[in-house]
């Protein structure tokens, strides 16, 4: 693999595990907290579930010369990650939470797949793994996005403003970067446009069967930056409250 290459690799791979191990950690603030004991139980699993993938991802990372997985992950600066702005916002209330469980799991799935034919086979081994239960998590949004979006007047009105809020910020998660033609010219990855025409495709086919609406794509501007280091005065806080344990002791063994 050439140098332009490694960096285009390692730079997809950033921005697979920095959303996943931030949103995991967003999704275990509702420990304790879930509206009924199902959905704390299942918060607080997709979490650890999440956890785990990023972990998969970093140890890619460390194979292509990089720091082991909890320097990568315990050490580094806001201005240092490469996660979408949408997944280091406040988890607000389960209605937010839930619509953005719907719109980054569905997202993720179709990532993954599309990631199971790359390439770069220790990458595609991984996606093929973690497909599986990304399954489970696109199951679970679906079950409660049609039965809530399909109950109350208040439910309805609620979700349908967290998904008006949360819209532009989930189109950041198909924000390019400089390396998006070299990971489609070797394969590594289809890209960004196919993987964001398929999301649109499954999520309208969801909301279909609800009482919410879609808003207007065309009118919406994304939430950029996140790829490029650029993020919200949420994510520092959480990142430090993260390593807080690591930073006592980083050369402890737990």
């Amino acid at each position: 693999m050439s140098a332009a290459n490694s960096d285009a690799l390692k730079d997809l791979l950033y921005r697979l595990a920095d959303d996943q191990l931030i949103l995991g950690h967003r999704n275990s603030e509702w420990n304790g907290l879930g509206p009924i004991l199902e959905e704390d139980i299942a918060f607080s699993s997709m979490a650890q579930d999440k956890l785990g993938h990023s972990l998969q991802l970093y140890l890619l990372l460390q194979g292509l010369g990089e720091a082991e997985p909890d320097t990568v992950a315990f050490t580094r600066n806001a201005p240092q990650f490469h996660c979408a702005q949408l997944v280091e916002l406040p988890i607000g209330e389960y209605d937010f939470s839930l619509i953005r469980h719907f719109l980054f799991d569905t997202a993720e799935l179709l990532r993954f797949e599309l990631l199971s034919q790359s390439s770069y086979e220790p990458l595609a081994q991984v996606a093929r793994k973690l497909k599986g239960e990304l399954k489970y998590h696109v199951l679970h949004a679906n079950t409660w996005i049609k039965q809530l979006g399909s109950s109350t007047e208040e439910a309805i009105d609620r979700l349908q403003g967290s998904l008006n809020f949360a819209m532009p910020y989930a189109l950041g998660l198909f924000e390019k970067t400089g390396y998006e033609e070299a990971l489609i010219a070797e394969g590594i990855f289809v890209g960004e446009d196919e993987l964001k025409a398929g999301w649109i495709e499954k999520i309208t086919v969801i909301l279909a069967q609800t009482s919410l609406e879609l808003p207007d794509l065309t009118t919406l501007t994304p939430v950029y930056g996140g790829r490029a280091g650029q993020h919200t005065e949420h994510l520092q806080p959480l990142l430090d409250e993260m390593a807080e344990v690591f930073r006592v002791d980083p050369t402890a063994e737990w």
